[in-house]
């Protein structure tokens, strides 16, 4: 993370604070609002992770430092009136005390009926790939294709792609479904095994665009 520490232009409130928008930087989803001083957001800038102000408990506190549940400082930005922040974080875990990914979950209102598709299964799919290529955890499947290595990785990745074209040849729908999946989830494990990230696949998905 760059730091470009300027705290003297930020606008706190009468009481020393200013409020604090924390959004998930892959699907940005809004996760939370939170309070943070000039003493909080410092440990923010200089531990890489967030820290707040309580305004219930009248002290600083670490998100996740019981938990676990932290957030890890991708990118920090103040709006155009100096009075208001927006992190962009890489969450662990739960954003809410209730154990819900966000705290806003509670819908008032709805004009439009919004698409039901939540990217971050494949980031919490990515998770557990990268804990089974660093941990190797016994009886585990992904573990047994690490311990493989290349060849037999790649041998699933050829495999399953079969399958899919089958599955189309069989005009089968949930077939379809069922073997896209299985060649997706292979190629996520090809893909660490090689040390590539989805983002990297995502900004070369986007030059198809142009």
């Amino acid at each position: 993370m760059n730091i470009n520490l300027d705290l003297d232009c930020i606008k706190f409130n009468e009481m020393g604070l200013i409020p604090v928008i924390i959004q998930d930087y892959r699907n940005k989803n809004v996760l939370m609002l939170g309070y943070m001083n000039r003493e909080s957001l410092e440990r923010t800038f200089m531990t890489g992770e967030t820290w707040f102000w309580s305004r219930s408990r009248n002290e600083l506190w670490h998100k996740g430092e019981t938990s676990g549940n932290i957030q890890k400082v991708i990118d920090i930005l103040l709006d155009c009136d100096n009075d208001t922040l927006l992190i962009k974080v890489e969450q662990k875990g739960a954003a809410c005390h209730t154990g819900s990914p966000t705290c806003f979950f509670k819908q008032l209102l709805q004009k439009k009926k919004q698409p039901k598709t939540d990217v971050s299964i494949i980031y919490e799919l990515l998770d557990i790939i990268d804990s089974r290529f660093e941990e190797r955890p016994e009886g585990s499947y992904v573990t047994r294709l690490f311990n493989g290595g290349e060849d037999r990785i790649l041998k699933k990745v050829v495999e399953e792609a079969g399958e899919v074209a089958i599955a189309g040849k069989n005009r089968d729908k949930d077939e379809i479904i069922y073997e896209t999946a299985d060649l997706i989830f292979h190629l996520m494990i090809m893909m660490r095994n090689y040390e590539i990230s989805f983002e990297e696949i995502y900004f070369e998905l986007k030059k198809r665009r142009q």
